[in-house]
């Protein structure tokens, strides 16, 4: 093999490495922001049930 080949070919795989990385970091700081906002809801429909504990307790529904 050429060493000219054999180096182009090392330097394409280190790109898509770091450009894998990347992308991986960045899925990984949408999951946490994701998370967060969940845990922020919960929190939210929490309050709401301590400050109205029968508000949204029970549901009729006639058909």
């Amino acid at each position: 093999m050429d060493i000219a080949k054999l180096s182009m070919a090392m330097s394409s795989a280190k790109t898509n490495d770091a450009f894998g990385v990347a992308m991986l970091a960045k899925s990984l700081d949408q999951a946490e922001t994701t998370g967060s906002q969940v845990v922020g809801m919960m929190d939210a429909a929490a309050m709401e049930l301590s400050v109205n504990p029968h508000i949204g307790g029970n549901f009729d529904m006639t058909v």
